[in-house]
């Protein structure tokens, strides 16, 4: 196997636990795009095995410490020890995300799962390499009826690598059933976002039934995640998208529950807010779940101040008593600094809020705490009290 020489600076940073070594911190590095290298430090001492990317600033994505054979029944064996973490989310949700990359000890591969679809998404020149490997073991572990690739997300040409969506094995499939905790939603694994569906949301949508009452709102409601979970406990809910095509979806994912007490409109959510305030509207539940504004650490001032400003006319709309169900889903927003933001926008509506809950994304999700590259979906659940 070859080898690369790095840094003592990148030795330390995967010797603490993170799985990351910088370009800057790569010393000597002759060897193959995607490959999958020994890694040294200065003084020759073994540090891992990583791939190796010509192309990204992040020149080496370690799968292992140790100096271990990287075969067939490895690759395996890590795909089926994340699928065993898995087994209780199975038992309540169908759809949901089976390999998370680096949290699951493989960088750049992810695995969604919706029934007895799989969707794969290969980000870094290491995982295109092994994808045929990658795609058998799925076949024998899963028996999937479709396997299909999203593979058409820009971080891949920081790769240099081409953006495509495919159908990998088995029939195309344009749409798919599926259910989550005893709520069925349409997912379109070609066509949709992300993977087909904002699987990182699932137990967030759930854990609003245990707070949400009253007349709710679901601002950014996509396919209606929040508020077909929340129809079950309030009375009426209202979910707003600008997106004509979400709406379209989300009314369609309604009639799929056979639910009557929920409406949904495209609007812009901003302008959506500031009317129902003109029109002195009030709710008793209120959810803001919006795309990510901070997609870079330039735009998180701009982003600092989208999100007070949602935030802040949710709580003017909210009664007393009520829950503003508050998220984003910005890595480059802390979730002190979130928590802050909602602080502030709490004062300028002069409303006092309790904290009722922290959250983050969905188990199937999981953070790996020494790289918090992992954690990125913050969830603030809130009570106003006067």
């Amino acid at each position: 196997m070859t080898s690369v020489t790095v840094t003592k600076r990148g030795a330390d940073r995967i010797r603490a636990g993170h799985l990351w070594i910088y370009r800057s911190d790569v010393i000597n590095a002759a060897v193959n795009a995607g490959s999958i290298v020994a890694v040294r430090d200065q003084s020759g001492n073994f540090v891992g095995q990583a791939f190796y990317s010509d192309r990204s600033e992040i020149a080496l994505r370690f799968l292992t410490r140790s100096d271990e054979e990287i075969n067939r029944e490895w690759w395996a064996q890590r795909i089926h020890q994340a699928a065993r973490r898995r087994q209780n989310i199975a038992q309540d949700a169908n759809a949901y995300r089976l390999f998370y990359s680096e949290a699951d000890l493989i960088p750049s591969l992810i695995i969604d799962r919706y029934a007895d679809l799989l969707v794969i998404q290969t980000l870094a020149q290491g995982t295109e390499a092994v994808k045929p490997l990658l795609l058998d073991v799925l076949l024998e572990q899963f028996s999937p009826k479709t396997i299909l690739e999203r593979n058409d997300v820009r971080v891949r040409t920081l790769e240099g690598l081409p953006l495509s969506s495919a159908v990998l094995y088995g029939p195309e499939v344009q749409e798919v059933e599926v259910k989550q905790h005893g709520v069925l939603f349409f997912a379109a694994p070609m066509a949709g976002q992300k993977t087909g569906s904002f699987l990182d949301q699932r137990e967030n949508q759930f854990a609003a039934e245990s707070v949400g009452y009253g007349r709710a709102l679901d601002c950014f409601t996509f396919a209606g995640g929040f508020a077909l979970h929340l129809s079950r406990v309030c009375d009426s809910v209202v979910g707003i998208d600008v997106s004509a095509d979400a709406i379209d979806l989300a009314r369609r994912n309604a009639a799929l529950n056979n639910l009557s007490n929920v409406e949904f409109l495209e609007a812009n959510v901003f302008d959506a807010l500031r009317t129902f305030e003109e029109r002195h509207e009030k709710f008793d539940t209120i959810v803001l779940d919006p795309p990510a504004f901070a997609k870079n650490r330039g735009s998180v001032k701009a982003a600092v101040r989208g999100y007070k400003e949602i935030n802040l006319r949710a709580l003017k709309l909210l009664n007393t008593g009520g829950i503003l169900i508050s998220c984003t889903c910005s890595y480059h927003v802390s979730e002190a600094m979130f928590l802050d933001i909602i602080t502030d926008a709490a004062k300028d509506a002069r409303r006092r809020l309790q904290l009722v809950a922290k959250r983050t994304q969905a188990s199937d999700h999981p953070i790996l705490l020494a790289v918090p590259e992992t954690h990125y979906l913050k969830c603030m659940i809130a009570r106003v009290i006067e």
